[in-house]
């Protein structure tokens, strides 16, 4: 900061704020455009190298003289689409970044269809112009074609010698920006540009007077009328401000060029908080929905759209207000409840409610932190020592408690099974655990019963990386990924029989019992049962009970592989006893023996689990999903066309959950990374003899 630390901009109300967060994928510029904006702002920082990509949210609080400005850099890589989410949560409008030597890739087409859904005003910022592979006018077209109606240029790059951009034809104003020399330099556009206006500036003054509410205006155009600047400029911030009108931005993110346009968008036609619907909000203690404002004096209202922990400072929260105003000096109220949502959390997303007082506020600026005593409604801070937050949560008055619905969460679908390096390791681990989990809702830990297994949920492998890295780096815990394991159980394929005999004598009291069993198996979906048809007392009475004990034990227990026996009847057919030495303890010990001596592979199979997964893809990849799906043991359920998405299937399939392990990869390469799933547990069904093997013999908890 060459020695000087900015201040916090002053906010006088919530109509001179703007929340705008930057989208887009890894390489498009996004972060070097993010650097550029509040450089524009805040002349003086100290030099940069090249940004790192982000995998959280990046945000700095800049004032342009007209407004307080939030730029919020989401991250680009697929795998960290809830920070993404989170960052839409925190903003009012929306920076679509696209390449223009890469088009519009899935993710983002994906997230414009969310924005539209909610109508979240939206502009689309073309970079790279300069790249080997550049061309602005495939661009603007590939995003005319993927993000829908309201896309029009309000400039267009001019190559000058050796195709090297340095000029912007402004379309409405009819000049030329040159940034050849660094500052720009406005000239009217002559005789060589007039291509340039001929083939973008009609299609872009039609596509503000179709948005116009004056009705007349689309006559007068028609009838030859030269319209002025003032009259288009305030149709076009009308319409992107009503989120149905999406303006093209070339922008240089090597020098700059173009950056003071998009400053005046994001003033003049981005929307104050005032002008975005609020979420929905209920008390914590259940009923109905609160009508809420975002009014300063109003019910305090924020959530926690971001954590982090930081050496120094400990605890950050990044918090957007909805309502109210916080302040450092009161008691807040911190609810979590991600559990609401229906969807599986794991361990460290349990429901909590704290009465904390938070620590300093701060107006966040790109890693520093410019001290404020308040926030009023619309306002993105960071909080800090709020030690009990996880992101997501609310904080509200602790008077009267209430709960935000939180964002679309991603389903965490790739599994990656860990075991602790050392036994300090171990120790370590479950505090770890927490710590992550509470920053990352997208992260699910689970502690598998049936396997033993400590699983790790993620988004991606990028998301798996992070988790690893953060562990080791952050905690000091050093773990090993081991192979997934799938639960399954077993079952009897035809009827077997055994005896079990269980004598021991060693001075004193005895052990002997003897039973024969017979095993048969049951459709599938009864369960167990066990009955006895004893004659003559052969085993008394008083140890039928411990027969069917030891029965139930063994087959929780498992057979053949270590797995639970299910759908089997198990049926006592006679057996021997002493006087003496007989007992509750030899005779469960005498049935586990019998169910043993009885299993086979020719008697018992093993049953694997099979999910009902529904992939959501462009019908271009349709054929080759289906495909991958028929080489994964799957079995086609059905398709149909994606509601409300034009251009995109759903597929419905039934598919082992040892074929699932790395789909989430496979998916997101397969359908060039328009694809998406959800899984949920189907039924169990044989495993074939040909993997069966593999199983067998193999020990149950790895």
């Amino acid at each position: 900061m060459n020695g000087t630390t900015p201040q916090a901009p002053t906010v006088h109300s919530t109509t001179g704020i703007r929340n705008v967060v930057l989208v887009g994928p890894s390489g498009s510029g996004k972060s070097r455009l993010f650097d550029h904006v509040v450089d524009a702002v805040v002349p003086g920082r100290a030099p940069r190298g090249e940004p790192e990509p982000t995998t959280g949210l990046r945000a700095a609080t800049v004032s342009t003289g007209k407004a307080v400005v939030t730029l919020i850099d989401a991250p680009g890589n697929p795998d960290f689409v809830g920070e993404v989410r989170a960052g839409l949560r925190a903003a009012d409008a929306a920076l679509f970044v696209v390449s223009a030597a890469d088009g519009a890739d899935a993710a983002s087409r994906a997230l414009w269809h969310e924005c539209a859904l909610v109508g979240m005003p939206r502009a689309v910022v073309v970079t790279q112009l300069d790249a080997r592979d550049a061309d602005f006018a495939v661009t603007l077209a590939d995003c005319q074609a993927h993000f829908g109606s309201g896309i029009q240029p309000l400039g267009v790059p001019v190559p000058g010698e050796a195709g090297a951009v340095t000029s912007i034809a402004d379309l409405l104003l009819g000049e030329v920006h040159d940034y050849a020399g660094g500052a720009r330099t406005v000239r009217p556009a002559g005789p060589e540009h007039a291509d340039v206006f001929d083939t973008y500036r009609p299609a872009l003054i039609e596509g503000i007077i179709e948005e116009s509410e004056d009705g007349g205006l689309m006559d007068r155009y028609l009838e030859g009328e030269e319209l002025d600047f003032e009259t288009l400029e305030k149709d076009l911030l009308t319409a992107v401000a009503h989120g149905t009108f999406h303006p093209v931005l070339p922008l240089s993110a090597e020098t700059g060029a173009g950056v003071g346009v998009l400053l005046h968008l994001v003033e003049a036609a981005f929307p104050h908080p005032g002008l975005h619907p609020l979420p929905t909000v209920r008390p914590v203690s259940g009923g109905d929905a609160v009508a809420l404002t975002p009014d300063p004096d109003g019910p305090l209202v924020a959530e926690v759209v971001h954590t982090e922990s930081d050496a120094y400072v400990g605890h950050l929260s990044l918090v957007r207000v909805f309502s109210g105003t916080l302040r450092a000096d009161r008691p807040v109220h911190v609810s979590g409840h991600l559990e609401l949502l229906g969807v599986p959390t794991g361990e460290g997303h349990a429901a909590h409610d704290d009465d904390v007082r938070p620590g300093a506020l701060a107006a966040p600026f790109d890693g520093e932190l410019l001290p404020k005593s308040e926030a009023v409604a619309g306002e993105v801070v960071v909080v800090t020592k709020l030690a009990s937050a996880q992101t997501s949560d609310t904080i509200s008055s602790p008077d009267a408690p209430l709960l935000v619905t939180p964002w679309a969460l991603p389903e965490a679908l790739l599994p990656a099974a860990v075991a602790a390096a050392t036994r300090a390791d171990e120790d370590r681990m479950p505090v770890a655990f927490r710590e992550l989990a509470a920053e990352d809702p997208s992260l699910r830990i689970e502690h598998d019963g049936a396997t033993g297994q400590v699983v790790l949920w993620t988004t991606g492998p990028a998301h798996l990386d992070l988790v690893l890295s953060r562990l080791r780096s952050r905690f000091n815990v050093g773990v090993e990924q081991v192979p997934v394991r799938v639960a399954m159980k077993e079952t009897a394929v035809r009827r077997a029989e055994a005896q079990g005999r269980h004598v021991k004598q060693s001075g004193g009291h005895g052990q002997f019992a003897v039973c024969h069993l017979v095993m048969e198996p049951l459709p599938r979906g009864s369960g167990n049962e066990f009955d006895e048809v004893v004659v003559g007392g052969a085993v008394p009475r008083q140890f039928i009970g411990s027969v069917e004990k030891g029965v139930h034990t063994q087959l929780g227990k498992g057979l053949l592989a270590g797995w639970p026996v299910v759908d089997v009847k198990v049926t006592l057919t006679d057996g021997k006893a002493h006087s003496v030495d007989s007992s509750d303890v030899a005779f469960q010990t005498a049935a586990g023996i019998a169910l043993r001596e009885m299993a086979s592979e020719s008697t018992m199979c093993l049953l694997e689990p099979i999910d009902t997964v529904t992939v959501t893809v462009d019908d271009d990849y349709l054929g080759a999903v289906m495909t991958d799906i028929g080489t994964r043991r799957g079995q086609i359920l059905g398709s149909a066309p994606a509601e409300g998405e034009l251009g995109r299937s759903v597929l419905e399939a039934a598919v082992p959950q040892l074929e699932l392990l790395d789909y989430a990869i496979s998916l997101r390469s397969l359908a060039h990374g328009t694809g998406t799933f959800h899984r949920e547990y189907r039924n169990h069904e044989q495993l074939p003899d040909r993997l069966a093997k593999d199983h067998i013999g193999s020990p149950r908890h790895g």
